[in-house]
């Protein structure tokens, strides 16, 4: 699978990264967040939101206990967070898949406890390596990111 790993130091720096994700994925993008609560996945979001112009004034906020919220820029925005889901099937029943690979960017907190994703998806693997710096791996092995992991490879080294 191929992969960036960048390292960011402050949450201005995690969330430069999320923008630069929103900037460049298009239309039935899949993205799924892995970390420890507290790792800074609905931070990366907020970048990501900030990337596809979603209005500055308007909270992104984790959707715990909605599993969903969805926003408004240059592509639809569908935030998922299935941190409290009771199973995979669940989610099949209230019909979310129909957002996943759609008109917009899906971002999934949590993808674990959905069950398995097609292999469609950029990953994102958040590890705390202390109080401030988060390691951030992206990885995938779809053709269609390959736009995004240029940007990511010459984003790399320009993060603090």
């Amino acid at each position: 699978m191929a992969g960036v790993v960048i390292e960011t130091a402050t949450v201005a720096a995690t969330e430069a990264l999320g923008r630069l994700l929103g900037e460049t994925v298009s239309a039935g993008a899949l993205l799924l967040l892995y970390g420890e609560l507290g790792a800074g996945k609905t931070c990366l979001v907020r970048g990501v939101a900030a990337g596809l112009g979603v209005d500055k004034a308007v909270p992104i906020t984790s959707p715990t206990y909605t599993l969903m919220n969805s926003y408004s820029g240059r592509l639809p925005l569908y935030h998922f967070d299935l941190y409290r889901l009771g199973d995979a099937d669940e989610l099949a029943e209230l019909g979310f898949e129909e957002y996943f690979y759609g008109d917009g960017v899906a971002v999934v907190e949590w993808p674990q406890r959905g069950g398995d994703f097609a292999a469609a998806v950029l990953e994102v693997l958040i590890t705390v390596v202390d109080e401030k710096r988060r390691r951030i791996e992206i990885r995938t092995t779809a053709s269609g990111y390959a736009t995004v992991m240029a940007a990511l490879r010459r984003f790399g080294g320009g993060v603090s």
